[in-house]
């Protein structure tokens, strides 16, 4: 594995029926050189074990963080937190997992909590576990070596415990569950959608009223992507060509923002824009094609409902109802969608030409409202992990 590894995180929490916290708990973090996910689930439920689970992972976190080794954060957590008087249990289970972007390396540890479940081409993986004592505790540990593609899903006990109670739950254990993710992972499934699916399986199961705090986390390895989007006429129109010229160098997916800016790509292109009227949508302008541009569509309008997509799905990236708004044929949803699911890198080329249409007279004239709505986008892009560069014309 030589190409350097890009890691699509998400996770869904239900709380318990009832609750109105959560008592398991997900931290991730994406470092320089390595990424961490820690899934801490706290004993019962409720404020007591959110506190718990929170101080569980929030230690893990920190000190893996830091380079502290396992046993050093085990033993810290096991004499930091209180055991049980009465059941003489352990405070919080917990996983850890850490990814080398390099060289795709995988560590694994799990302390009483169900296993990861490790997809593989639509398959399930077996992973192979060492058991240790650290701090009086048996924990198990994994190490191997991840590829594109890979799916990695941590899981707290009521999603092995789903139905129990309000149904009775015969057939939904461990086996039960990586069997269902591993038939129904397709190979362009993101995190945020393989989480939601069985998140929402599981609410079904415990029909809408959860017997336990319930926790997906899903990481899945993908390759670099590239989508490159421009939008607005060069200040200069001797820019023209040069602008074009960079933008169809670069790798990647292709977009194309806003009549004037389709018109200038195809008069350099010499081709032509063709309208698509297949799918019309009141609220979005119809997108276009140009040949050798992936997407082509209107300006601000679209750009701006763009912008309000991707912040309700950073809001709630597992949310079934916003993952299927991505889903929608029209100009808004597709730009959301490439950016959000099919790209690591994020160039922006854009033209500083004012259009004299966008201008607000209350603004100051250089501000263009196109201007302002590509710097939202770009922030946003970042939220969501992107890599951001942007190009001035």
């Amino acid at each position: 594995m030589h190409d350097r590894i890009y890691i699509d995180a998400n996770y869904k929490s239900l709380n318990k029926f009832g609750e109105e916290l959560c008592g398991d708990r997900v931290q991730y973090v994406p470092l320089e050189d390595r990424f961490i996910m820690v899934l801490s689930d706290g004993l019962g439920s409720g404020v007591k074990a959110n506190i718990l689970s929170t101080l569980t992972s929030k230690i893990m976190m920190t000190m893996m963080e830091g380079g502290a080794s396992i046993e050093d954060t085990v033993d810290t957590v096991v004499h930091t937190l209180p055991v049980c008087s009465v059941r003489k249990l352990a405070y919080s289970t917990f996983a850890i997992l850490q990814i080398y972007y390099e060289t795709g390396e995988c560590y694994l540890a799990e302390f009483d909590c169900p296993g990861c479940i490790f997809i593989r081409d639509g398959k399930l993986v077996p992973i192979q576990y060492t058991q240790r004592e650290i701090a009086h505790k048996q924990i198990r540990e994994a190490r191997f070596h991840l590829q594109i593609g890979d799916v990695l899903t941590l899981l707290s006990d009521g999603v092995i415990f789903a139905g129990v109670g309000a149904l009775l739950n015969f057939g939904w254990d461990w086996d039960n569950v990586s069997a269902f993710l591993a038939e129904r992972a397709e190979p362009d499934m993101t995190s945020a959608r393989l989480t939601s699916l069985l998140s929402d399986s599981c609410n079904d199961l415990y029909a809408g009223q959860p017997g336990d705090d319930t926790t997906v986390a899903t990481v899945k390895i993908i390759p670099q992507k590239i989508v490159n989007l421009y939008s607005g006429p060069p200040e200069n129109k001797e820019d023209d060509a040069r602008l074009v010229t960079d933008f169809m160098s670069m790798e990647g997916l292709r977009i194309v923002c806003g009549g004037s800016s389709a018109n200038l790509v195809a008069r350099e292109l010499h081709e032509q824009v063709v309208t698509c009227m297949d799918y019309l949508d009141p609220e979005v302008p119809p997108i276009a094609k140009i040949p050798g541009i992936d997407l082509v569509t209107e300006g601000v309008l679209t750009l701006k409902k763009t912008v309000d997509m991707m912040r309700e799905y950073l809001a709630a990236p597992t949310d079934s109802r916003v993952l299927q708004s991505l889903d929608i044929p029209h100009g808004a949803a597709m730009i959301a969608k490439m950016i959000l699911e099919d790209c690591t890198h994020l160039n922006l080329f854009i033209g500083k030409k004012i259009n004299p249409a966008h201008q607000n007279p209350n603004l100051p004239v250089d501000l263009s409202i196109k201007l302002r709505i590509l710097d939202d986008l770009a922030e946003l892009a970042k939220q969501a992990g992107k890599v951001v560069t942007r190009h001035f014309y």
